[in-house]
């Protein structure tokens, strides 16, 4: 469906709002949804989207759940949902539930803030064997994303490879290692809590292919491996070499403290304690190995060196490290919405500073704007970007009123579907049956992982 590329100037008025849809609740989809309500410049009602019966998207479900300082964002989330002018609409799948075409019938502007749910691949052999996944997957799991709170995670394995050297590749290594007293005090999915109390794992290879200059991990969280109960951290001295000119010419202040942390690992004798977390530089894994009956059996990797422009080259030398599974944590990417442009190679909705290109009246925020960068804050400013276009647009009347405009249309059209609509009125009675069942165990929540008995927990 296309639009003309201007209109006639639309007056918007408290009896004719602007009418915006925002499709993804997680944090850039909030902080839209808050642009949107902190303006006095249009009169406004925003219905956000989830295809999830819960909101917070990768708060909820991304974050680490010993991280629980950084969930407190939730608060001011809260404050959003309850704006009368803002409705949370959970358990509506855009494309199905609500396609496209439907969309731009009820509402005047669209925004896309659906994340990168995907994840990048190693193009390696043996990245299909049982034992090699995402860590995207891996951190689903733990956290209880209804769409991995099922799978089977046998954690048999002594020995595990973490390819990548983001946060969330610390994250995945850190709660592999850490004790069951120490992840109690989380809000870690009790299924994972309860295979992480049998689990065999004894080693961490945390992989990056080139120096601990190159590293994105944040130092708070490259820290923690000195302070977990039993897990040793281990750095060759040799891996973590840096010359003195690079350093010196080193200005972000991150890469120069988590040299010196790293630097501190190295100098430190093991204590001995039962597992081990090697954090390992300049090297790249080339085959994932089978061990005769399709499962992960070990990692080639390939000892690398870094050329005058910093790029990571091989060597020709290869180690085998003794591992049963490989989490791949090497970037995340989005995947394209029904009826909506998509930069396949970029993995982002093609778009000019949040307008969504050649598509009036849709823009876009978040990492499926600009691509999986920043932290969960880092989505508030870019949000109040597109949302300042949108407000300038429809402005200027740059783009057609919707034919029918109005949340009793929505909701006809939505019931007449049978879409079992989620209201942020149920999902609080979730929310404080969460926190209730995580008090009675002593645990700040124990989370519903199921969507079916997610829909059973609503306003009465």
């Amino acid at each position: 469906m296309t639009q003309p590329e201007t209109t006639p100037e639309t007056t918007f008025s408290p009896e004719r709002p602007l009418r915006v849809a925002v499709i993804g609740s997680g944090p850039s989809g909030i902080y839209a949804a808050e642009a949107l309500t902190k303006q006095a410049t249009l009169p406004v009602e925003v219905d956000v989207f989830d295809r999830l019966p819960t909101p917070y998207g990768l708060v909820r479900y991304g974050v680490a759940p010993d991280h629980l300082t950084i969930k407190s964002v939730t608060k001011g989330f809260e404050r959003v949902l309850s704006d009368p002018r803002v409705r949370f609409l959970g358990n509506v799948e855009f494309g199905t539930d609500l396609t496209y075409e439907e969309a731009r019938v009820h509402y005047d502007a669209l925004v896309y803030t659906v994340g990168a749910s995907s994840d990048r691949r190693l193009g390696i052999p043996g990245e299909d064997l049982k034992g090699s996944m995402s860590a995207t997957e891996f951190v689903a799991w733990y956290n209880g994303h209804p769409d991995a709170a099922a799978r089977d995670m046998l954690l048999h394995a002594s020995g595990v490879a973490v390819v990548g050297v983001g946060n969330v590749a610390l994250d995945v290594s850190r709660i592999l290692v850490k004790t069951v007293g120490e992840l109690h005090s989380s809000d870690i999915a009790a299924h994972a809590l309860d295979a992480l109390k049998h689990s065999h794992v004894k080693d961490v290879w945390v992989l990056g292919r080139r120096g601990p200059v190159q590293a994105a991990f944040t130092t708070k969280e490259l820290r923690e491996f000195g302070e977990l109960e039993s897990a040793d951290p281990i750095v060759k001295p040799v891996e973590i070499a840096v010359d003195p000119s690079t350093e010196a010419a080193i200005t972000d202040n991150t890469r120069k403290k988590n040299l010196e942390v790293l630097r501190d690992f190295a100098g430190r004798e093991p204590e001995g304690k039962e597992r081990r977390i090697h954090l390992r530089f300049l090297v790249s894994p080339v085959e994932i190995l089978d061990d005769g009956e399709g499962n992960v059996g070990g990692l080639k990797i390939e000892r690398n060196r870094l050329d005058d422009q910093g790029n990571a080259v091989g060597t020709g030398e290869y180690e085998t490290l003794p591992v049963q599974m490989v989490l791949r944590s090497i970037g995340y990417k989005g995947v394209p919405l029904p009826g909506v442009p998509f930069d396949e190679r970029k993995g982002v909705i093609p778009n000019e500073e949040g307008r969504v290109t050649g598509r009036p009246g849709e823009y876009t925020a978040g990492w499926i704007k600009r691509g999986p960068s920043g932290v969960v804050g880092t989505n508030r400013k870019d949000a109040v970007d597109t949302v300042a276009h949108l407000l300038s647009d429809a402005q200027a009347g740059a783009f057609l009123p919707a034919s029918q405009a109005g949340r009793e249309t929505v909701d006809a059209l939505l019931r007449g579907k049978g879409v079992n609509v989620y209201t942020f009125h149920d999902w609080q009675v979730l929310d404080a049956h969460e926190l209730a069942q995580g008090q009675a165990v002593g645990r700040p929540r124990a989370k519903v992982v199921h969507k079916h008995e997610m829909l059973t927990h609503r306003r009465k």
